[in-house]
């Protein structure tokens, strides 16, 4: 359990709370603790879904400025890898991620959401990139994964600009898959994963990685990729079970262990 990122767990959905008064800016011990919850949460065959949160007032309102200020650029190569990997880690959750977005989701914070598979908003909420209003760009993963979420274009604005998106503008260019009243983010958050906690946690995991490595190659290699992930399920119990389940009374009966 983390000073200022914690892994909440109820049944198999898990929590990851980031808890650093009063705007959770990612500093070096929350960047480490995120990681380790990342670990945590990967690790835990109990573990479903995954939902990212700051709390009722904000998600996370960017890196730690203070922190960062004073450093030369050798330091700061250090400091972006190592928040970079932090990052990674989430965003290689072998599981269903939401984020739920409170308040300001800005900079480290924007770039933490990302991470997820999927973005509920409340509707006061802001997220943004607006590392060139200090002089800088995106370090931790905004220039990358904003524009394959939202087209090249649209990125380059929010980049460009540093400007805040709200909620609805969000939704709109593809940012937010949900947009509720602020009070409603956590629950709605944990609705949307709590729906695959149920499937086959092996076959869940190999359909995020087919498509997230997907993203990455040419047409051809990421069809093998799937190849490969699909032949490979034909070695599990819920493989087995579903297509049993299938010939014996049709779709969506079947119950997965995910083994």
């Amino acid at each position: 359990m983390g000073e200022l990122v914690r892994v909440e767990v109820a049944g198999p959905v898990a929590t990851i709370r980031l808890d650093r008064p009063k705007m959770n800016a990612l500093n070096a011990q929350v960047r480490t603790e995120i990681a380790a919850a990342a670990a945590q949460v990967s690790g835990d065959g109990d573990i479903r879904a995954v939902i990212l949160y700051g709390g009722e007032r904000v998600f996370a309102a960017g890196a730690d400025i203070k922190e960062m200020a004073s450093l030369g650029a050798p330091a700061m190569s250090q400091y972006t890898a190592k928040l970079q990997a932090a990052l990674n880690d989430v965003a290689a959750i072998p599981k269903p991620v939401v984020a739920a977005v409170t308040g300001y989701a800005l900079g480290g914070g924007l770039e933490l959401a990302l991470c997820a598979d999927f973005r509920v908003l409340g509707e006061s909420a802001k997220v943004g990139q607006p590392e060139i209003l200090l002089g800088v760009i995106p370090g931790a993963g905004g220039t990358q994964r904003l524009p394959r979420l939202i087209g090249p274009a649209k990125a380059k604005d929010l980049i460009f600009t540093g400007r805040h998106v709200g909620a609805q503008e969000a939704l709109a260019i593809g940012l937010a898959d949900q947009v509720v009243p602020d009070a409603e983010v956590y629950q709605a958050a944990h609705d949307l994963v709590a729906r695959y906690a149920a499937g086959p946690a092996l076959a869940l995991r190999a359909a995020k990685q087919a498509i997230d490595n997907g993203l990455d190659v040419d047409l051809a290699t990421g069809l093998q990729i799937e190849r490969l992930h699909f032949a490979g399920l034909f070695a599990t119990e819920d493989q087995k079970s579903g297509m049993e389940s299938f010939i014996a009374s049709g779709p969506g009966k079947a119950t997965f262990q995910g083994r």
